[in-house]
């Protein structure tokens, strides 16, 4: 089925347009698997519920990307490129998600934190998104960026409380910064199918984004007493289909129930 898949339509998966709205689903979908591992595993149940219900909603967002991708590299007559075949029978290499999207949760300040970073990101991307030129990209945008603005506040929220919280917090988030910081560059640099995309008004212009989502987080890690990095090494790759070792093991879990038993349905 994927060499069936990437022979038939590796030209319909390879449109610039399509590659960016799996780079959109992917990233959402990654990083709400990553959420779902803590499922019956939250600090307490509460923010347990609210941890699930913020993986339901990234999940939620990547079908609608899928869906659309799907659309879009459909050929007439052909019917095997759903929302479930890019989810799930695509391998490693395929997938465009942001290296932040796949790191591994570790403990509670990790997880916060690496959900305000990103959600701080992803507001900024479909405020953007709103004004494309691509109707269906900013229905989705409209739709999402209200579940998004309540991410941004409930992961806040914990960055300050653990940053200003006891000794041990505070050194948990230094070391949730140090790990997470140098995947926070790839967001706002463009690659070849966003920069097509910025021509043609379809895709938002990431580089553009750096300086509103540095106030964002300042403003945060000002009030949790944390220092923003001055470092400026970055790692890149994801976009590309270049990621760590740890997504390989995520897609191992993740479309185990696919490949084992294709077509399955339920």
């Amino acid at each position: 089925m994927i060499a069936q898949l990437n022979n038939q339509y590796f030209t319909t998966l390879s449109q610039p347009l399509v590659q960016y709205l799996l780079h959109l689903a992917d990233t959402t979908l990654i990083l709400g698997h990553r959420n779902s591992e803590w499922c019956g595993h939250g600090p307490i149940l509460e923010q347990d519920i609210a941890i699930s219900n913020i993986a339901l909603d990234l999940i939620g967002q990547a079908r609608m990307f899928y869906q659309y991708a799907a659309e879009k590299a459909q050929q007439p007559g052909a019917t095997d490129i759903t929302e479930d075949s890019l989810a799930y029978l695509r391998d490693g290499i395929d997938f465009k998600n942001l290296l932040l999207a796949e790191q591994q949760n570790g403990d509670w300040a990790i997880t916060i934190l690496r959900q305000f970073l990103y959600s701080s990101w992803q507001y900024l991307v479909y405020e953007q998104m709103q004004q494309g030129t691509d109707v269906q990209m900013a229905a989705i945008a409209e739709k999402a960026i209200k579940e998004t603005t309540y991410h941004i506040k409930w992961s806040g929220e914990w960055v300050i409380r653990l940053g200003d919280g006891t000794e041990e917090s505070h050194k948990r988030m230094l070391h949730a910064i140090e790990v997470l910081w140098p995947f926070t560059g790839e967001m706002f640099t463009p690659v070849d199918f966003e920069k097509e995309g910025i021509q043609q008004g379809w895709a938002v212009d990431v580089a553009s984004l750096q300086q509103p989502w540095l106030q964002r987080i300042q403003q945060a890690f000002d009030e949790a007493g944390l220092s923003v990095p001055q470092s400026q090494w970055q790692q890149t790759g994801g976009k590309k289909g270049v990621h760590t070792e740890l997504l390989g093991f995520l897609l191992a879990e993740m479309q185990h129930l696919q490949r084992a038993y294709p077509g399955s349905e339920w």
